[in-house]
């Protein structure tokens, strides 16, 4: 039997031996690199609670409050939760109250994030009709077709920095402002629609601030829903370019063709966001195309004049 060389022995351990420590090696760095990919990676609990919505109440001039979301009376309340990494959306959940399947409890949400940090926008809306809504990013939503509804909002920095986690409370303000039309005329009968022409403002809004992303002016158009030979009470919401704001409304007529049968300018008309601004005069008198009006300027209370 041949005996091994000493020297060739030691070369094959010196080898196992390296082949050894690279192997031990390579698997400890992808050990930590699976790690720092796990911990970059990891999913902390967020729970978002939508405490209250902040509002002046219309019934109560002067008076502030706040109630829950599933309080708010005539109120059929939808509320879109979103997460954005920069203009990149991460997470977006929605409920509505009307339809039970969409939460456990209307205003409460848990997700799930990465470590990283976000701007959460919370919006809730009325729904009513065929309102299409549309949330792009933390500064760009809005209305795209029907009316704008009531609409509150708020946006907030979160930072998810470890595995705990994360209770928010957040509480939402009313971003709208609203125009009521109160007739002092009786509604004849061939009158379809009242079509409100606002000069400025807009049907979308930056979240971030609530306010309009352009001041182009919109129109918008409902059916009263008075009977022939009563008066009319009727309105629609705007986002403003500024929290105060004034511009021409152009009141029109409408009749069951859709042609303009009374149209009247209002001037100058001031604006609040969270206030109502009110109308009261002859709608359906024909009239001079510009109206004259008195105003009231307590900005406690509800805007309101004559035209």
């Amino acid at each position: 039997m041949k005996k091994f060389n000493s020297n060739f022995a030691a070369l094959c351990g010196f080898a196992l031996l390296s082949t050894v420590l690279t192997l031990s090696s390579c698997s400890g760095s992808e050990e930590v690199t699976n790690l720092e990919e796990l911990e970059t990676n990891r999913r902390v609990p967020v729970n978002v609670h939508v405490s209250e919505f902040s509002f002046s109440m219309e019934d109560l001039p002067g008076t502030r409050t706040t109630v829950a979301p599933g309080s708010y009376e005539n109120f059929n309340g939808e509320i879109t939760l979103a997460f954005y990494d920069g203009e990149t959306e991460v997470c977006r959940y929605r409920q509505l109250e009307s339809d039970n399947s969409t939460y456990t409890t209307f205003g409460d949400f848990t997700c799930e994030l990465p470590k990283g940090t976000y701007t959460m926008v919370v919006v809730c809306r009325d729904v009513v009709n065929d309102e299409v809504f549309t949330l792009t990013n933390p500064t760009q939503a809005g209305y795209s077709s029907g009316r704008v509804q009531e609409t509150f909002a708020a946006t907030q920095s979160v930072e998810v920095t470890g595995t705990s986690e994360v209770n928010l409370s957040v509480a939402l303000d009313r971003i709208v402002t609203r125009l009521g039309i109160y007739s002092t005329d009786l509604r004849p009968a061939g009158v379809s629609a009242i079509r409100t022409i606002y000069s400025a403002g807009s049907k979308s809004f930056n979240p971030s601030t609530g306010l309009a992303l352009d001041n182009s002016g919109f129109s918008t158009t409902s059916s009263p829903s008075a009977a022939v030979g009563a008066t009319i009470r009727t309105g629609s919401f705007a986002f403003l370019a500024t929290d105060e704001q004034t511009m021409d409304i152009t009141l029109e007529v409408l009749d069951n063709d859709n042609q303009v049968i009374i149209s009247k300018v209002i001037h100058d008309v001031p604006f609040k966001r969270n206030r109502l601004t009110a109308l009261h005069g002859p709608v359906f008198t024909p009239a001079a195309t510009t109206a004259s009006f008195t105003l009231n300027t307590d900005w406690l209370n509800e805007y309101s004049f004559d035209f």
